[in-house]
């Protein structure tokens, strides 16, 4: 913070206004007094000085070694064990194709439904898979539209009907 530069220049100030500093009141003083006096006024410009250094050099702030952890919703995935086909035909149906075309909130309000009516006992994270596939079958039979799921605007029509 403070230069030698700047430092000598505070020094040659103070040293001026010390030579300078036994004004009219002072006069009448003697000797004695005058030089307590500049020695008051030298003391305490040097320990400005000195608190000005030392702040000057006191130490930062310690960084953290880490930052705070941040939450990032994970996207669930259901992708079928490998060489099974039993669960792998789920994900390419008109029921699947219509249901990933909602939104995350719609999907999982979807889900919602489907757990309230006793369909659906998974997890309410919007994915699509067994789970759900089940429930919407299960759903569809007892309402009646089970035909609906082998078209894409007849799974949208179950699944409107779900969230309307």
């Amino acid at each position: 913070m403070f230069t030698a530069a700047k430092t000598s220049a505070i020094a040659a100030i103070a040293a001026l206004g010390v030579a300078i500093l036994p004004a009219a009141p002072a006069l009448a003083w003697g000797k004695k007094e005058q030089g307590f006096l500049a020695g008051v006024a030298t003391a305490v410009i040097v320990d400005k000085l000195l608190e000005a250094n030392r702040a000057a050099r006191a130490a930062p702030a310690p960084t953290p070694y880490y930052s705070a952890p941040a939450f990032v919703d994970p996207k669930p995935r259901y992708a079928p064990a490998y060489g099974t086909t039993s669960t792998s035909a789920i994900y390419g149906t008109p029921a699947a194709r219509a249901f990933n075309s909602y939104s995350r909130d719609e999907r999982k309000a979807i889900q919602r439904q489907l757990r309230y009516q006793g369909y659906y006992t998974g997890g309410i994270d919007g994915a699509f898979g067994p789970g759900t596939y089940g429930a919407v079958t299960a759903y569809a039979r007892d309402a009646g539209a089970t035909g609906n799921l082998k078209s894409t605007g007849g799974a949208f029509a179950v699944y409107d009907g779900l969230l309307y």
